[in-house]
């Protein structure tokens, strides 16, 4: 892709689609992602670059929150002893 233009409706499904396909291919491998290289590559390939950064951010904050959720915050132990 060239410039910054807006992708296209038939460019963001297409997008949205090839990061859906990563993300399942990672769940059901248990975030290994040498096994799903492949959809990683079309991934990366339909989205534009900050998109690809944004999604990604995106995964590890939603893993991060559903983690809250079923175990709830545990602060680190060494915080607070000075």
């Amino acid at each position: 892709r060239s410039g910054m233009a807006a992708p296209t409706k038939a460019e963001r499904k297409a997008c949205w689609g090839a990061r859906d396909e990563f993300w399942q291919c990672l769940d059901s491998h248990g975030d290994d992602a040498a096994k799903c290289e492949k959809l990683r590559r079309a991934f990366e390939s339909r989205c534009p670059q900050q998109w690809v950064k944004h999604f990604d951010k995106r995964r590890d904050f939603l893993k991060y929150k559903k983690k809250l959720e079923t175990e709830g915050y545990s602060p680190p132990e060494a915080a607070g002893k000075a």
